[in-house]
């Protein structure tokens, strides 16, 4: 009986453990389907497209413009500063003209400030627009392509400025390598062109 007893509880044993093996994670990695991994580099995108460059050469003008508009201000007040030389110091016409040419100069600073941000306000929304029209191209051509995950892939740019540049390009840098990965950057840079 003990022989009997021993016996089924050998085979038992043996019974769970082949079932425990079969259930675990030894189970062939060919039944796990493998992901498809894409990567694009946005730094690439911003730098070589020809919708940013477009963007460049208008943001240009545009600033050119605004450039002429404060130097013909500046002049003014400069001419009339000069001005002021011909007038009799303490009479009523040079406070006048000191009150005028005061007024022309806080005008030119404040034209000044308003036009800094206005150029970098409208940077700011064009740097938005495209990076949300990355995004949806990327999403477009990862489709397209059956990709399950795409990541930025960007180069690190060294020398850095600054010790703190060199520190946050390292730490915001997240993809290491990325052999074996789809880029599909090209393809994303020709949607961008050809939407716009």
């Amino acid at each position: 009986m003990k022989t009997k007893v021993m016996v089924l509880s050998f085979l038992t044993g043996l019974v769970i453990l082949f079932v425990g093996y079969e259930h675990s994670g030894a189970a062939p990695k060919a039944d796990k389907p493998s992901s498809k991994i894409g990567v694009v580099s946005i730094q690439r995108i911003f730098q070589e497209c020809k919708r940013n460059a477009r963007y460049k050469e208008e943001s240009a003008a545009e600033r050119n413009k605004l450039s002429a508009e404060l130097e013909k201000l500046s002049k003014e007040v400069e001419a009339e500063e000069a001005g002021l030389k011909t007038l009799k110091p303490g009479s009523k016409a040079r406070m006048a003209q000191v009150k005028e040419v005061l007024i022309k100069r806080a005008h030119l600073q404040a034209e000044q400030e308003f036009y800094k941000r206005q150029i970098e306000l409208k940077y700011q929304r064009w740097i938005e627009e495209l990076y949300k029209d990355i995004l949806r191209q990327t999403s477009v051509v990862a489709e397209q392509k059956g990709l399950d995950l795409v990541q930025v892939k960007d180069e690190i740019e060294f020398p850095a400025l600054s010790v703190n540049d060199a520190m946050m390009a390292i730490r915001t840098h997240k993809l290491l390598y990325s052999g074996g990965c789809l880029d599909i950057t090209d393809e994303v840079m020709t949607r961008l062109d050809a939407d716009n």
